[in-house]
């Protein structure tokens, strides 16, 4: 293919709002499986590496009890160790209703909910190459990464918990979620994500359900059982 193909076929496209019902469907198709191994010719390349859904290593001397007893929003990403990534919590294989039917294949988890609902969470280090500004930013090109179609405006911000001790105060990490628009006859699906740039490595979440009311619930399942965990001494 000509370079100026390739070019133009990498660049995000304008697409209005109007078309989001529409466009969304494409979208919903190309995550609805989970993978953040969609390529995009135009980024380079992130260096892969193992990961888990557990706490991660910890650097020395970070106060990492003091990261996890605040807040996480976009603008607060740079007080976390540079180069330790976030982890995320398995608790959704105990909650009512939901089993595990993915353990950390390649990184990534499954569960599964009596209702058919599915929750796919997978944890990603070496994310720097990704990393645009803070951690808004960099989201919004992890996003695009994985499909250029996507524009800012189709993310919303929302949150998830942060730090998994049930004892300590709630605190809440902030996360771009996309929620494409239900096909006739599909299945309703959000997927909820953050790139940490000064950590460098990524939490993704995608949860798909039968209908828009059992997404909703699965959607608080994963608020409550799967946090976002920072380091920990």
């Amino acid at each position: 293919m000509p370079t100026a193909d390739r070019a133009a076929r990498a660049r995000p496209r304008r697409v209005p709002l109007q078309a989001l019902a529409a466009g969304a469907a494409v979208v919903g198709t190309l995550l609805a499986g989970c993978s953040v191994d969609v390529r995009d010719p135009s980024v380079p390349e992130p260096v892969q590496s193992p990961s888990a859904l557990a706490t991660p290593t910890i650097t020395p001397g970070h106060d990492a009890e003091a990261v996890a007893a605040q807040d996480l929003p976009f603008s607060a990403g740079a007080i976390l160790a540079r180069g330790v990534p976030v982890g995320l919590a398995d608790g959704l294989k105990e909650a009512p209703g939901w089993k595990q039917v993915k353990d950390n294949v390649a990184g990534e988890s499954q569960y599964l909910k009596a209702d058919g609902c599915l929750v796919a969470a997978k944890v990603r280090g070496n994310q720097s190459a990704l990393a645009k500004g803070d951690d808004r930013e960099s989201t919004v090109a992890l996003f695009k990464y994985l499909d250029p179609t996507i524009l800012p405006e189709y993310l919303k911000t929302e949150k998830l918990r942060w730090g998994g001790d049930p004892d300590a105060p709630a605190r809440t990490v902030e996360v771009l979620a996309l929620e494409p628009a239900v096909p006739q006859g599909g299945r309703a699906t959000a997927i909820l994500a953050r790139l940490f740039a000064t950590a460098g490595s990524s939490v993704y979440v995608s949860v798909s359900c039968p209908d828009t009311a059992s997404l909703g619930s699965a959607r608080g399942d994963v608020v409550k059982f799967l946090p976002v965990l920072p380091p920990s001494n």
